[in-house]
């Protein structure tokens, strides 16, 4: 698990900071005004909003790239918790891919999409963002460790049938993604976290 978090952790970073580099030699080199003062707010106001992004968009961020080791992060809950589980389903790759793009491209264009409210409505804008994020971050994480049991079709109807619980762990898990700092482990915690509550739903469907 360490090692997913440092990985994962470092090529976010390298990620934020390539664009950050972008957009401030951008901005260096743009000018927009005669007027010194103008062009250094407008240099700053830039900077802030791109600060503003990095914290709206590291969740999509880190989830593509952490996402393709979740499944050793799963492996190891179980081996802790659940010794007496038999081997996973196997998953294809492209099955792998899919949910692990989906996730990440609903993510930032909802996000985006959601931009001006959060920028706009204070108060409402916390709710929309736990709202959104826990739709999307419970039905995503609850793939993630469902499909290593079940098959697509027995992994929706187990999601449709138990959607409040899992929306209320995705909303836990958005306030995680939310927190600086814990954002940085945020999916490792919220896999394990998403397979106790798998491991805790009723047997509706066959667990191998």
């Amino acid at each position: 698990m360490r090692r997913v978090v440092a990985l994962s952790f470092a090529l976010a970073v390298l990620t934020f900071a390539l664009l950050w580099l972008a957009v401030a030699a951008t901005l260096y080199r743009t000018t927009l005004f005669d007027w010194w003062l103008l062009n250094w707010l407008v240099d700053l106001l830039g900077g802030l909003a791109v600060l503003g992004l990095t914290w709206l968009l590291f969740p999509a961020v880190v989830t593509l790239i952490m996402g393709f080791y979740l499944e050793r992060v799963a492996a190891a809950v179980e081996a802790a918790h659940y010794p007496g589980r038999g081997p996973s389903r196997p998953q294809p790759l492209g099955e792998v891919v899919a949910i692990t793009f989906r996730l990440a491209l609903l993510t930032l264009l909802l996000n985006l999409l959601a931009l001006p409210v959060y920028l706009l409505v204070p108060g409402i804008n916390l709710f929309l963002f736990l709202a959104l994020n826990g739709y999307l971050f419970g039905r995503g994480y609850f793939e993630v460790v469902a499909l290593r049991r079940l098959d697509m079709g027995a992994a929706r109807r187990v999601r449709s049938r138990f959607a409040g619980r899992i929306f209320l762990g995705g909303v836990v898990i958005a306030g995680l993604f939310a927190l600086p700092l814990v954002n940085l482990v945020a999916p490792v915690i919220a896999t394990a976290f998403m397979l106790h509550i798998f491991e805790a739903l009723p047997r509706v469907e066959p667990h191998p």
